[in-house]
């Protein structure tokens, strides 16, 4: 049992279930009717900025009671899977800092929890600089999953071949191309902790990105991976300025600013089309989830969004 968080959720199933007469909320179709049929459902999951909260906050903290911990989170996410046939597991980067987990155990056991949890992929946040590349390298053989980042140049560091640009996964058929982004470091990481890192700018490297996973590899959905932070007072890079110039975007999953949205939001691309952007704040005590419909395995459309709390009175260990 898992509960929810309903703000503004009527309004956004509204606009997102599936269309024509008799709306039904994908969640609410049972498995065995998409095995009877040409739909293919896939439900896609995700994190940001976790930032070492390996425990739950205690049941009498001001202002998260009894929220998150990894152990809860992995309950969630074991149930999900037992419901669904293709899950995407996806985290946003900023995995380490935060609490003395970090700073007895460099990042070993954050890798090693997403590790048993079958995280499929992360990219790389500002704070997973924190012990410096070798700091990062260190670490990178506790995690089973890739690191996905098209727009630091590590050619330089000892980071050099230890991240992918994008990586395709194939559910049911369907292919779903991920590639990632990180903010710009300079001002606010030290230089010695990113050393020779370059930062490429991040709306050219997505367009790169996404010609390539749409065009070349013929992807069926594309998911961004970004750290750039949800949106700022000025014309710095965003989450909602990404989707504004994009194209071929389907989903952008945020992280840095420790945003809660209730519901991922839609802005349209410089194609009129709608990218979706979603952020689930910070410290593993939400978890988010979009499900996706395919027809005939090419028409897709989205079918729900939704935010989970993770707490000690929702999920049953």
């Amino acid at each position: 049992m898992v509960e929810l968080n309903m703000n503004n959720r009527r309004e956004f199933l509204k606009k997102t279930l599936i269309g024509g007469a008799g709306m039904i909320a994908l969640n609410a179709i049972p498995n065995e009717a998409f095995a009877k049929s040409d739909m293919v459902k896939i439900t896609i999951l995700h994190t940001n900025d976790v930032h070492s909260h390996i425990d739950p906050f205690p049941d009498n903290h001001p202002k998260f009671p009894g929220l998150g911990g990894a152990v809860r989170r992995a309950a969630l996410i074991k149930k999900i899977r037992s419901e669904e046939k293709n899950v995407l597991l996806l985290d946003v980067g900023d995995i380490f800092q935060g609490t003395p987990y970090f700073n007895m155990y460099g990042g070993e056991l954050e890798f090693k929890l997403m590790s048993m949890m079958n995280y499929d992929a992360t990219t790389i946040g500002n704070h997973d600089f924190d012990n410096g590349l070798e700091g990062l390298v260190k670490q990178l053989p506790n995690a089973n999953f890739p690191f996905i980042n098209c727009n630091y140049d590590f050619s330089d560091t000892a980071m050099a071949g230890k991240t992918i640009p994008h990586k395709i996964f194939i559910k049911e058929g369907i292919k779903i191309g991920v590639f990632g982004l990180g903010i710009e470091l300079e001002g606010l990481v030290e230089k010695k902790m990113y050393s020779n890192t370059r930062y490429l700018d991040p709306i050219e490297k997505a367009a790169e990105a996404t010609h390539f996973l749409k065009n070349d590899q013929k992807c069926d959905l594309i998911i961004c991976l970004s750290h750039l932070g949800y949106k700022y007072e000025n014309k710095k890079i965003s989450d909602v300025e990404l989707a504004k110039h994009s194209k071929n975007i389907d989903i952008i999953l945020g992280a840095h600013t420790h945003t809660f949205l209730n519901n991922p939001l839609a802005f349209n691309n410089i194609d009129n089309k709608e990218v979706l952007v979603a952020q689930v704040g910070w410290a593993g005590i939400r978890l988010g989830r979009i499900d996706y419909i395919f027809k005939n395995k090419s028409k897709k459309k989205i079918a729900e969004g939704q935010c989970i709390k993770i707490s000690n009175k929702s999920i049953v260990i």
